[in-house]
């Protein structure tokens, strides 16, 4: 017996949707293996195993992944337990794992009022759950009337409802036997789209009988910057906002003669910190060739353009990278610039990050800076452009080469490791927050290690500098 194949994905190759594209261009599968979704579902089973004819057909599935965020004040102390009860925040040294959950209630509980102030501010709770719900449907939607495909999908969350446990177990319920994975990151972080592949690779490896190959394959897009769906689609808003200066204020942008250019847009990108970076955690070449790219879908400096890029939300004493938002903004205004477009590339959905730290603390810090006419580019939400993009993308995933979760790990260096030692006080985990690169032969290097050993520290020294300074937790990790 073997599961016959929806004819549909055979054909996937030859629709001029995925050829306008062009397939695995913008999914990095040098670790993939050569198996597809029909090789897969196509090969014999033990008969034990046969399902009923009714029941033999793709079911095809896709599950966003997101870190999550409290929908109300009353959420939010729970939602910093979970943020600090999990070693892949915190590592504690081997004799005070046993005190992680005492630990996290008391950070958590210190921690949850001046949280849920900042909260207040953008209306009670996070809305990043009704955007990404919203996405979930409107790709969905946007499946079935383009490419007539029936799809569910999911939405499965890091720290906070529905959780990404939650979400598979919905998929197994509805029978999915073809699921794309897709992190709502366009760029890959081992702190972000690491993290939550990371929960993936536990539950699979946990449940074989049930996410085994016979019962169900998957695939991962790690990640999606370089997309010309997504590019145009960020393009499109960025213009919109530059095309909304007045004569009026064009003509103020260079009336003083510092500035030749009367218009700039400023990329700010959430930030990490740079051991990451030097471990192998590819985001900052993701983020430079992504700002490249909408760029060159923007006008330029002969058009009176200027394009800048700052990364945001960093937190505690260690590097992060460079230059920080909160130094360009005084800079620029010191320069002269009048008119600015703010682009929080790397976030999909508003939240936290876009609505307090972008809109309330950075306009502030740009208008007593000189900046005047301050403008925020949206973030992409439930753009058309953008959710058809989703789906374009699901539909390449599932007539590509599988990627699986370990591999999507491996080739992104969050590596499939043992916990190493650090100097007998912390641990470095293999993904998450704690996360380091690995080679190819799943060995730590012995920069890596050095690298991933400061990453740790900081990451530690970062969450008692927060604690103690009164700044979100949630700046860190962009909820």
């Amino acid at each position: 017996r073997s599961f016959p194949t929806n004819r549909l994905l055979l054909d996937l190759s030859e629709s001029p949707a995925i050829n306008s594209h062009g397939v695995a261009v913008t999914t990095a599968l040098g670790a993939a293996t050569t198996a597809t979704f029909e090789d897969v579902l196509s090969q014999d089973v033990p008969e034990a195993d046969a399902v009923d004819d009714a029941d033999e057909t793709t079911k095809v599935g896709v599950l966003l992944l997101n870190l999550g965020g409290p929908e109300t004040g009353e959420d939010v102390e729970g939602f910093l337990f979970n943020l600090f009860a999990d070693p892949d925040i915190i590592r504690l040294p081997k004799p005070l794992a046993p005190l992680q959950s005492v630990i996290a209630k008391f950070i958590s509980k210190r921690r949850a009022p001046k949280s849920r102030a900042a909260y207040e501010s953008i209306g009670g709770g996070s809305p990043i759950l009704k955007y990404s719900n919203a996405q979930a449907d409107l790709v969905a939607k946007s499946l079935k009337e383009r490419y007539d495909i029936d799809a569910k999908t999911y939405v499965g969350m890091r720290y906070w409802y529905p959780f990404t446990e939650e979400a598979l177990e919905k998929v197994k319920e509805d029978g999915i036997n073809a699921l794309v994975i897709i992190p709502l990151y366009p760029q890959f972080s081992i702190s972000t789209s690491g993290s939550s592949l990371r929960v993936l690779q536990e539950e699979f490896a946990r449940s074989k009988e049930d996410w085994g190959e016979h019962n169900m394959v998957h695939t991962v897009v790690p990640s999606w910057y370089d997309r010309p769906g997504y590019v145009g689609a960020m393009a499109d808003l960025i213009k919109k906002e530059l095309d909304a200066f007045t004569p009026e204020q064009i003509a103020e942008g260079t009336a003083d003669g510092r500035q030749d250019c009367a218009r700039h847009v400023l990329f700010s990108a959430h930030g990490v910190p740079q051991s990451y970076i030097e471990a192998g955690d590819p985001y900052q070449k993701q983020i430079q060739e992504c700002v490249r790219l909408i760029s060159g879908a923007l006008p330029g400096e002969m058009e009176g353009v200027k394009i800048h890029l700052s990364y945001q939300s960093r937190v505690g004493p260690i590097e992060w990278l460079r230059p920080y938002t909160d130094d360009v903004l005084p800079e620029l205004g010191e320069a002269g610039v009048k008119n600015l477009v703010v682009v929080p590339i790397s976030f999909v959905s508003e939240h936290i990050e876009t609505l307090e730290e972008i809109d309330i603390e950075y306009r502030e810090l740009a208008e007593e800076s000189g900046i005047t006419n301050w403008r925020r580019c949206p973030a992409l939400n439930t753009e058309s452009a953008f959710i058809d993009d989703m789906a374009d993308m699901v539909v390449e995933a599932l007539s590509e080469p599988t990627q699986t979760v370990t591999e999507a790990c491996v080739a992104n260096n969050v590596g499939n490791l043992d916990l190493q030692s650090v100097d007998g006080q912390a641990e470095i985990q293999s993904a998450g927050v704690g996360g380091v690169g690995g080679d190819s032969e799943l060995r730590m290097r012995m920069g890596e290690r050095f690298n991933g050993r400061v990453a740790i520290f900081g990451v530690l020294t970062t969450l008692l500098i927060e604690l103690l300074s009164g700044k979100p937790i949630t700046n860190l990790l962009g909820f």
